[in-house]
């Protein structure tokens, strides 16, 4: 990001990447496409400053300044919860389609419940909301995440169990009725991978496996996967490009 002066007035020059845009790629190769467009827009200059400051939501520790906005969610239902959103967290200028879309499919009752990859927690805390009866867990590998995903479970006085770490590594030990992920592009398909073998793993007999992803954009292959690992997977809706695909533990 650089900044010209414009009639005594700062501009900022920002590069907005979409889905499309990185969807297909992993962390180096993004951060490398940084630099080669800011090459190509600002000249060499720009690139030791960016570098610098590009950090993605997947870090394990964010070192950008704090800034906080405050989202609301307006379900189908018209229920409205309240949620804030820290820098360097994904999902800090709005809240996802693809998130909506993954609580506005899943059904539950009593179950145990883990929200994995959770961010600030909206996915997780709106599904205990709405399903009272839940016991949720959540995890992140991000430590601004998990910090505010306590604040929000608080402020929305959701009852849940939150920790810090990569994949599954917080949850040894434990069994989950149904898992849910909308899961972090930049980080990779080896990692995509991996969150989806692991799941298995800590599933009960007859668990749920959810996951929303842009279809077109790596979605495809993980439907696949997920068919190759569980043996079964159903897509059970689809919007705009996102789908929610879901399996199922058996035996």
């Amino acid at each position: 990001m650089a900044t010209r002066k414009k009639n005594k007035e700062i501009y900022e020059d920002v590069q907005i990447y979409g889905p499309e845009d990185i969807a297909h790629l992993n962390v180096e190769e993004v951060i490398a496409k940084v630099n080669i467009d800011l090459l190509e827009n600002k000249g060499t200059s720009a690139i030791k400053a960016s570098t610098s400051q590009f950090e993605h939501y997947y870090s394990e520790n964010p070192t950008s300044d704090l800034r906080v906005k405050e989202h609301i969610l307006k379900l189908k239902n018209a229920h409205q919860y309240k949620f804030k959103a820290p820098s360097g967290v994904y999902g800090k200028k709005r809240i996802d389609r693809a998130s909506i879309l993954l609580i506005e499919n899943v059904k539950l009752t009593n179950e145990k419940v883990l929200d994995i990859g959770c961010g600030y927690g909206v996915i997780g805390i709106t599904l205990k909301k709405e399903y009272p009866n839940i016991t949720l867990f959540m995890s992140d590998i991000n430590s601004r995440a998990v910090e505010y995903s306590k604040i929000n479970a608080k402020d929305n006085n959701a009852q849940a169990i939150v920790k810090q770490g990569h994949l599954f590594e917080p949850w040894e030990g434990e069994l989950f009725d149904v898992i849910v992920c909308n899961p972090p592009i930049v980080a990779g398909k080896a990692v995509l991978h991996e969150l989806v073998k692991q799941a298995k793993n800590f599933l009960v007999s007859g668990g749920k496996f959810y996951i929303v992803a842009y279809h077109n954009k790596g979605g495809s292959s993980l439907e696949n996967y997920m068919k190759e690992v569980f043996g079964n997977v159903i897509q059970v809706t689809k919007s705009g490009g996102f789908r929610v695909y879901l399996s199922m533990k058996r035996g």
